[in-house]
């Protein structure tokens, strides 16, 4: 079995990527999105993330199979340790470990970064049907994020209401002077 590769994804991987999260817009309630962005809008998404944030992908056998990313929990300047992540894995290459790898990567750079907390905004069913279960809220326990929220009939999709959940994982000490935050650039070369 060939090794699966955690790289940095740029904007020249936005067609690739954008192949993996279509199906969810299309598809699913994961992505509460209604239309699937140009690649372009994608490759915009891409560079405005890396100007701060890691953007990871995956890849086996010269295949993008997944991806994920940090973004800001927030705007305001004392969110400043807290990200929003996201992650992404083609639908058929799911329960291969391929989540766990990016994930872990994801949490040591952003630990490099100086990031304390890291949180989700999941999709959730009230009852599982065939647009959305709730393996996504289960993968993230298993990544040892906890349940903090959870909002309900926030979204209609499929002419069906979903509910929101917010999930949480604290990866670093939360003392009363926090380290300066560092850029991606400034920690990038730790992925070599």
């Amino acid at each position: 079995m060939s090794e699966i590769k955690i790289s940095v994804a740029g904007p020249q991987d936005a067609e690739e990527l954008l192949e993996i999260y279509a199906p969810y817009v299309r598809d699913t309630a994961v992505s509460f999105e209604y239309t699937v962005p140009s690649p372009e809008e994608f490759r915009q998404r891409i560079i405005h993330t890396l100007e701060k944030y890691p953007y990871l992908k995956a890849e086996k056998d010269g295949e993008v199979i997944g991806y994920a990313y940090a973004g800001p929990l927030h705007p305001r300047a004392a969110y400043a340790w807290s990200v929003e992540t996201s992650i992404y894995v083609k639908r058929d290459k799911k329960h291969l470990g391929i989540g766990k790898l990016l994930y872990d990567t994801l949490e040591k750079i952003l630990k490099e970064q100086n990031i304390l907390s890291v949180n989700a905004c999941i999709a959730w069913p009230e009852k599982e049907d065939e647009y959305l279960t709730g393996d996504s809220v289960r993968f993230h326990e298993h990544m040892g994020y906890r349940k903090v929220a959870e909002f309900h009939k926030c979204a209609c999709k499929f002419g069906r209401w979903y509910n929101m959940v917010w999930m949480e994982k604290h990866i670093g000490v939360h003392s009363d002077n926090p380290a300066e935050i560092k850029i991606f650039d400034e920690v990038r070369g730790m992925l070599k």
